[in-house]
């Protein structure tokens, strides 16, 4: 039945047929995912029934099979014989967290190894039981106190940033100062270029503040040259956002020659670029950062939560002192103040050294299983860099949100590249990998074991 003539029909849950993509399984699940997480189709809603919706789209039944299929898979709806399908109830508090005593091998989110977390609760200790502690509990600088900003610009100065201390602000995570860069120094409507798969948390920050992100193609150094200079003479961007090395998600570190190009391109079209370096500690002894190359042009951002704890939320933000009112207004606005108790923990942990004793143990417990990944799955042109993460492209036979969908089924948890994609159209699709997050080896080994199982399987027929 055509699509037009169901327009006014009482259906829970109609789907336009112009906002779908091909293959229109994989976006009307998607389209579903989204509105029952949003909560915009409640708990026990129960969908239109199959062939109905397929006639409500104009679409073959199987097509809507295997989307209520997958959906299912995911746990978001659940079915009752002769009766129909029915919206799960607490989908819409689910993450892409697990909950900890799970059974399944995480490998989507980034852990940052927790082996040290006793010595850093010794050093917490310290400054707590410290003479005149009790300020920390008062209110302080909301910028980082001048010992903590003098410690943070030890720690950028060995990771090659130099800045002065008077251009160096502490915020309350990578999250919040991503937060007070896009509100002090951009505007809606603005136009900032990423990576074609872009860290999910900046995608919808940008989202939210109404900032438009324009795609740039990327190749195995990062974003390529030529692809941004056609942008930049289309049309008008006024902001790059980078993550130079292990960019999340596809684990590329951008060589020298590759960070030279784009930046002469930066400052050839007056782009204000924004350096998210969390993982600034796995790049080798030398290597320029953009801020080091474009100082006028770049605010850098380091947080502390995978070099060194997660649960302390500090983060280091260097900047040209043209930025500093900008950005000192932008963090006063919105009041996105570090703990004043956090920033004296990380001052301590690096004054005391402790911060690089950490630093040099995760690395070498990384590269240990860096190698356990690589005994498992090949490496084209593989470099020297110490990654947490892989970029791991699929066979053809698989998309990224089947491969999430089977690794879960067989006990794996993994993160498929549309969740990164820019676009719904993708040449190609990945699953990204974390190697750090596993609580043992033997689990490492297990799960890289699993994922590559399924890869070497026929196509999957759950969808029979």
């Amino acid at each position: 039945m055509p699509f037009n003539s169901f327009e006014n029909y009482p259906m829970s849950w109609k789907p336009r047929r112009a906002d779908l993509e091909k293959p229109y399984y994989l976006s009307i699940a998607a389209s579903l995912e989204k509105d029952i997480l949003s909560g915009a189709l409640p708990e026990n809603t129960k969908l239109p029934p199959q062939r109905e919706l397929a006639d409500f789209l104009d679409l073959n039944l199987s097509t809507i099979t295997r989307a209520y299929k997958l959906c299912e898979l995911k746990g978001l709806l659940y079915a009752i014989t002769g009766k129909g399908t029915f919206v799960s109830p607490g989908i819409s508090a689910q993450d892409t967290f697990l909950d900890q005593g799970s059974p399944v091998i995480e490998m989507g989110m980034i852990k940052p190894f927790y082996a040290w977390n006793q010595s850093i609760l010794n050093i917490a200790g310290k400054v707590v039981n410290s003479t005149d502690n009790s300020r920390l509990l008062e209110y302080s600088n909301p910028f980082g106190t001048d010992r903590q900003v003098k410690a943070a610009r030890k720690w950028l100065h060995h990771f090659g940033i130099d800045a002065p201390k008077e251009n160096i602000l502490l915020s309350a995570g990578a999250q919040n100062a991503l937060s007070v860069v896009l509100i002090s120094l951009f505007k809606a409507g603005d136009k900032i270029a990423v990576d074609a798969f872009t860290y999910t948390n900046f995608k919808g920050l940008a989202n939210f503040l109404h900032i438009q992100l324009i795609s740039i193609e990327t190749d195995g150094c990062g974003m390529t040259p030529t692809s941004l200079l056609q942008a930049c003479r289309n049309t008008e961007i006024k902001g790059l956002y980078l993550m130079p090395t292990c960019s999340n998600p596809t684990s590329i570190f951008m060589p020298a020659a590759r960070r030279q190009e784009i930046a002469d391109i930066a400052r050839q079209f007056h782009l204000l670029l924004i350096e998210d370096d969390i993982y600034s500690f796995l790049a080798p002894k030398g290597v320029k950062s953009f801020f080091s190359m474009l100082p006028e042009q770049t605010v850098h951002i380091c947080s502390i939560s995978k070099s060194l704890c997660a649960g302390l939320r500090v983060a280091f933000l260097a900047f040209a002192a043209k930025y500093r009112e900008a950005l000192v207004a932008g963090m006063l606005n919105i009041n996105l103040k570090t703990v004043s108790l956090n920033g004296e923990i990380v001052a301590e942990l690096i004054e005391s050294g402790m911060a690089f004793h950490i630093v040099h143990q995760k690395l070498a417990l990384a590269e240990r299983r860096n190698r356990i990944f690589k005994s498992v799955f090949d490496v084209p042109g593989s470099d020297d860099i110490v990654r947490f993460f892989y970029w791991l492209p699929l066979p053809e036979h698989l998309t990224s949100e089947e491969s999430e969908l089977l690794a879960l089924q067989r006990g794996v948890h993994i993160l498929g590249s549309h969740r990164f994609a820019m676009t719904n159209i993708q040449k190609s699709s990945y699953i990204r990998v974390s190697v750090t997050s596993p609580d043992t080896e033997d689990d490492l080994r297990k799960g890289l074991l699993i994922l590559k199982n399924i890869f070497t399987d026929n196509a999957p027929n759950f969808f029979v």
